[in-house]
């Protein structure tokens, strides 16, 4: 019988697989070429802005410098105002904000100014408070700022001649007066040259949780523009008030379980998480800040007096004064009491109205007025300024 043959089976041997190669993808030769074009147009157009600002300067440096009165060419609120309202409307369709433009703008008149003169500008900081930023939009980082310790302070520097201008808060939608400001200018013979008027948006900032936050400082007209939210989101909080919002963001940031109710420019110069934004009350909150000097504004159409006015003490003798200016057609927008020092009885009145102490119906009604008040100090007249945000 035949042997049968064994078989043997073949196991076979997998193959090892080679590793995935990697999908490169290559750029297209006119991607790259559409990103050259771009970089090179960019470079083109850096070019043409600076060739631009630096012209836009040096022609505003001649531009004051050709003026027959110079020294009113530097400090111009009815110029700035036009330039304003013209650059806006230019930027109608964006995406740079108004703001931004603005701010280019402010840069090339301020560094245009120094070169001339540098301006000083007393203001109550420290840096980056609202006055400071009301005095920025106002004269530009090109002015030498001096920041001082209170309004008074303010005052005194422009009345010494230590600085040409001071900046400060005058009245606030949400507020109203403010009294130190009007305090010093029944102290001082210092004139209103022009007003700032800023949309004041506050914020909660600190350097820990909102949980952790047990203390919350700043100054009372900010605390005051907060008050309902404070006391609705905040209970747990005791609030401090200090001579500035500045110098309560100075806290928050060295002092744990510390807060501050300052602007969003506050939080980036000293380091500060912004914990919620926008927590004023009145979403319309504007603050107006006078700048004071002894500059003399001509008219501009659209301009507003201050006068400061001591009445008789007597019966209906505030209507009286009053009618004077609706016999004139004069169209009031402030008017605020302050008593008067010492034993005498009787109070001050701040007014405020429209229109230019050059104009004639408005000379004919300080006319009328010194006739029948104790005592009248014409303020200033000035352009008013809009609304900045």
């Amino acid at each position: 019988m035949a042997k049968k043959k064994a078989v043997t089976k073949r196991t076979s041997v997998p193959t090892p697989k080679s590793p995935a190669k990697k999908t490169v993808v290559k750029k297209s030769s006119s991607s790259k070429h559409s990103l050259g074009s771009l970089q090179s147009e960019l470079k083109k157009i850096d070019r043409e802005i600076v060739k631009l600002v630096n012209k836009r300067c040096a022609m505003t440096v001649k531009q004051i410098k050709s003026d027959p009165e110079p020294r009113k060419a530097m400090f111009d609120p009815k110029s700035d105002e036009e330039l304003r309202e013209t650059i806006e409307k230019l930027n109608a369709s964006g995406p740079l904000t108004n703001n931004a433009i603005r701010g280019i703008f402010r840069q090339i008149l301020s560094s245009a100014r120094r070169q001339i003169h540098p301006q000083r500008v007393a203001y109550l900081g420290p840096a980056y408070s609202y006055t400071h930023l009301a005095a920025l939009e106002r004269f530009g980082e090109g002015a030498d700022m001096v920041p001082v310790n209170t309004i008074g302070a303010v005052f005194e520097e422009v009345n010494r001649g230590n600085t040409e201008f001071g900046v400060v808060p005058i009245e606030n939608s949400t507020d109203g007066r403010v009294v130190d400001t009007l305090d010093m200018f029944t102290r001082l013979p210092l004139r209103i040259c022009g007003e700032v008027l800023i949309a004041v948006h506050h914020n909660l900032l600190a350097r820990c949780e909102r949980s952790q936050i047990t203390e919350i400082y700043s100054k009372p007209q900010a605390l005051s523009q907060c008050r309902e939210w404070l006391s609705r989101n905040m209970p747990q909080a005791h609030l401090h008030e200090v001579t500035s919002t500045s110098t309560a963001a100075q806290l928050a940031a060295t002092k744990p379980g510390a807060a501050a109710v300052a602007s969003h420019q506050a939080s980036v110069e000293y380091d500060l998480q912004i914990i919620v934004e926008g927590i004023e009350d009145n979403a319309n909150n504007v603050t107006r800040f006078a700048v004071i000097g002894e500059e003399v504004c001509d008219p501009t159409g659209s301009d507003r007096t201050a006068i400061l006015v001591q009445i008789a003490h007597t019966a209906g003798s505030l209507a009286d004064t009053l009618q004077i200016f609706k016999k004139n057609k004069v169209n009031l927008t402030w008017i605020e009491s302050f008593p008067l020092r010492g034993e005498e009885p009787g109070y001050l009145f701040f007014i405020d109205f429209e229109g230019h102490i050059q104009e004639p119906h408005i000379k004919r009604t300080i006319s009328e007025l010194e006739k029948r008040v104790v005592r009248l100090e014409a303020m200033g007249s000035y352009p008013r300024s809009g609304v900045l945000e």
